[in-house]
């Protein structure tokens, strides 16, 4: 076992002390004088021994103590001079550390607590992964959007969450961005960066909505250009149509017949072409909705009534699972009925012979799913994008105004196709 230096001091002094008490007892023994002089030195040289030892183990101790504040993080204990100046300069240069310790720590807790403050008050989601890119932890705004689902997701890494956004983020490089859209409605930016912890890399993840930002800018931009094409064509048309009506009052006689139905055929497609601009500015001239307090299963029947002939003709049945207590919601009744009309008319179009539509209602949601032919991803993505449409002859007005009215309503809404086939148009009531 190894012997420590104050056992090894002590033993020393013990065996130099012992062993010159006895060579003092057999030389000195019969001069009692020099012998009691003998006695009085060794015993003087044991108490310089001890005031020695003291001496030199007092820096051994402060060291210690310190060793032991530091170890314990203690950064308030200072130690007072004691007017020894190899001691002195000891103490002055750890008293020295202490307080650029204590300012340091002081420092990284004031940043910790405001970048806790900073990141907890964020409008923008942040995700925090830890040192092997599973999920530690996220802020409120996070927390909001993915439903409070931290406990699901902790400790996962983000393929392995199963939701979109976060799958979809699993591969982004650090320092890179990109734009997400989540059923071609919800649209997200989001960043992957990285920080230093402990001297090894931690990423997080910044993802900002823009959808409102987004569709404010889209209204604004096609909005102004339908107004400034609306008011240039139908000018134009109304004074061409005018002519065209006039000259064909005067080809009344029998020879100037076929010029007289060229004319009529123009003046049908100028009325066409009107009402093809009329129906673009009708989604520019959406009207706030007039609410009131409406029953949706009822709604949903005479929409059904409304829409069954047409379902019928084309081999496809309309079922309808309502909740046998009354849906009563504030809405504007008139432009709910044409959100459902054009959304049950797109999924007859989708439908072939033998496929069915179903309509389920409950107290927060309303779905329209049917299993028809599915909708592609990259086709979903743009499906609510302005006068976008997958018909030949599409105008895509219909699903631009049904975003309008659900949008204008509060109403959280998407379309997609799930793994089991079934396209599903979903509306959340608010």
């Amino acid at each position: 076992m190894r012997l420590s230096t104050r056992f090894r001091y002590i033993l020393y002094i013990l065996v130099l002390h012992t062993a010159l008490l006895f060579l003092v007892y057999k030389i000195l023994y019969q001069d009692k004088l020099l012998f009691i002089a003998s006695e009085i030195f060794l015993l003087l040289s044991v108490i310089f021994s001890i005031l020695l030892y003291r001496s030199f183990m007092q820096p051994i101790e402060f060291v210690r103590s310190g060793i032991e504040a530091i170890k314990e993080k203690d950064f308030t204990v200072k130690f007072v001079p004691t007017g020894k100046g190899e001691v002195d300069t000891l103490i002055e240069v750890y008293n020295l550390m202490i307080d650029q310790l204590r300012e340091e720590r002081t420092k990284l807790h004031e940043q910790h607590f405001f970048l806790e403050k900073l990141i907890a008050a964020s409008p923008i989601s942040i995700v925090i992964l830890d040192f092997d890119d599973c999920i530690e932890s996220m802020n409120v705004k996070a927390a909001q959007q993915f439903k409070n689902d931290l406990a699901n997701f902790k400790g996962k890494k983000l393929e392995e969450t199963g939701h979109p956004i976060l799958t979809e983020l699993a591969h982004i490089p650090d320092g890179e961005s990109r734009i997400i859209k989540t059923n071609g409605i919800i649209t997200f930016k989001v960043q992957r960066s990285h920080f230093m912890d402990q001297g090894f890399r931690r990423s997080f993840l910044m993802i900002e909505e823009l959808t409102n930002e987004l569709l404010e800018s889209e209204k604004n931009a096609y909005g102004k250009v339908i107004r400034m094409m609306a008011h240039e064509i139908n000018n134009t048309l109304g004074a061409t149509d005018s002519i065209l009506q006039t000259t064909g009052a005067y080809l009344t006689d029998e020879s100037f017949r076929d010029i007289r139905e060229a004319i009529l055929v123009a003046s049908e497609r100028n009325r066409r072409l009107t009402r093809f601009m009329r129906n673009f500015a009708d989604v520019v001239r959406l009207p706030m909705p007039v609410k009131e307090n409406t029953d949706v299963g009822k709604l949903v029947e005479d929409v059904v009534v409304f829409m069954e002939p047409s379902a019928a003709t084309n081999g496809i049945s309309i079922q309808t699972f309502l909740p046998e207590l009354s849906v009563i919601k504030n809405l504007d009744t008139g432009q709910m009925e044409h959100v459902l009309v054009n959304v049950i008319k797109n999924a007859i179009e989708a439908c072939k012979p033998g496929n069915e539509i179903q309509l389920e209602l409950s107290e927060s949601h309303l779905k329209i799913r049917n299993n028809g032919t599915p909708i592609d991803q990259e086709v979903g993505n743009q499906l609510f994008n302005p006068f976008f449409s997958t018909k030949r002859d599409g105008q895509g007005i219909g699903l631009t105004l049904t975003k309008e009215i659900l949008l204008n309503h509060g109403c959280e809404f998407s379309l997609e196709t799930g793994s089991n086939g079934w396209t599903v148009f979903e509306i959340e009531f608010k």
